[in-house]
């Protein structure tokens, strides 16, 4: 077998890696372009919209859509590699060298390998941010206020209007849910007006949420010019409860991958459920294996002694159509996996690991 350091190793990583990066930018370039038409196209007529806002709003938005095809970026990119080394012979020559079909798959496989966990380690930050950006951006667009802005996903954050003027944020550090109870720790309330100025604060030590209260324990209230009110405890009415909350969590994409496994211990100590937290950290970590996967059925369809065995069109229709069947197979799977209807690890190994198989079985047929 050829070792990846091996001049024809070295010539393949970086055939692989170029045929990457060159597709990625062109789909980036075309993602961007239809991203523009479309924000334009809502903001149509709208003049406090700036220029300098459409520009960060469709490049925040770049990361989330790009993250959601990169298994078909890698695939068309290692598509392109293998068809360009078919077409120009290097492949005859490889295989008349006496150099096997895993010779040829090992150091793109490694390759693409060691940009997935690139990807998940360096890139996924990066994307976590620009993902919590572009909801802010969002926000502001559908709230017309260029101000506004999104909290933190540090705890809990709920944001209600308490009537026409005055607007109350609630935030809590820590939850915990006991018998049907919800119970906040170090507990804050802030009520501010149209003008976004602060009306007034209220801390708690400790608040549980019932009947459509919060029953505050040990409070201080801060209300401008005025010295702080201490009190045993205090009712103060709320929209909150358990079925909002859970909607109000962060969503996984706008979470890093290193910040995961923090937010998914949190969420278990709450008592509420983290098995979409957990499909997003496993599909992290699976993400290398499953661009692998991706290589081994582009090479299926791009690895040919010679081209004339079948057209281009026809090469890459199929390949783009069997892409299309593990990326769509793949989200029924996870669906069933967040409903819980089988175990979220299975959810996520399984569509690399049926690919992988099925590819393999397909290069031990054409070797014999």
């Amino acid at each position: 077998m050829m070792k990846p350091n091996s001049i024809l190793g070295s010539y393949l990583i970086k055939q692989s890696v170029i045929s990457f990066l060159g597709v990625l930018g062109v789909v980036c370039a075309i993602i961007m372009m239809f991203d523009t038409i479309e924000i334009l196209r809502k903001t149509s007529g709208r003049h406090e919209v700036s220029v300098f806002f459409l520009v960060q709003y469709v490049i925040a938005k770049l990361p989330e859509t790009v993250d959601k095809i990169i298994p078909f970026i890698v695939m068309i990119s290692t598509m392109i590699s293998f068809w360009k080394i078919s077409k120009s012979n290097e492949f005859v020559i490889i295989r008349a060298a006496g150099v096997s079909i895993w010779g040829v798959l090992t150091p793109v496989l490694l390759s693409v390998f060691l940009i997935g966990v690139f990807w998940v380690m360096m890139v996924n930050p990066f994307s976590a941010k620009m993902y919590e950006l572009k909801e802010t951006l969002s926000y502001r667009l559908s709230t017309n206020n260029p101000n506004a802005f999104l909290f933190s996903n540090k705890g809990l954050w709920i944001r209600e209007g308490k009537d026409e003027n005055i607007i109350a944020i609630i935030n809590a550090e820590r939850l915990n849910l006991k018998d049907d109870v919800l119970w906040l720790h170090d507990v804050s309330v802030i009520e501010i007006d149209d003008k976004t100025q602060v009306k007034k604060r209220i801390e708690a030590f400790v608040a549980t949420l019932e009947d459509g209260n919060l029953n505050l324990r040990d409070v201080r209230i801060y209300k401008a010019g005025q010295k702080a009110e201490i009190l045993n405890s205090i009712v103060y009415p709320t929209e909150m409860n358990i079925q909002r909350i859970k909607d109000n969590f962060v969503d996984p994409e706008a979470i890093s991958f290193w910040n995961l496994p923090d937010t998914i211990r949190f969420y278990e100590m709450s008592g509420f459920s983290v098995l979409r937290y957990e499909m997003r950290y496993l599909s992290l970590i699976a993400l290398p294996f499953l661009l692998m996967a991706m290589v081994l059925v582009a090479g299926i369809f791009s690895l040919k002694a010679s081209q004339r065995q079948g057209g281009v069109l026809w090469m890459i229709v199929f390949g783009i159509a069997t892409g299309f069947t593990v990326y769509f197979s793949s989200q029924v799977v996870a669906a069933f996996g967040i409903n819980s209807y089988i175990p979220v690890w299975f959810a996520v190994w399984v569509p690399a690991i049926i690919v992988s198989s099925i590819s393999i079985s397909v290069y031990l047929h054409k070797e014999e």
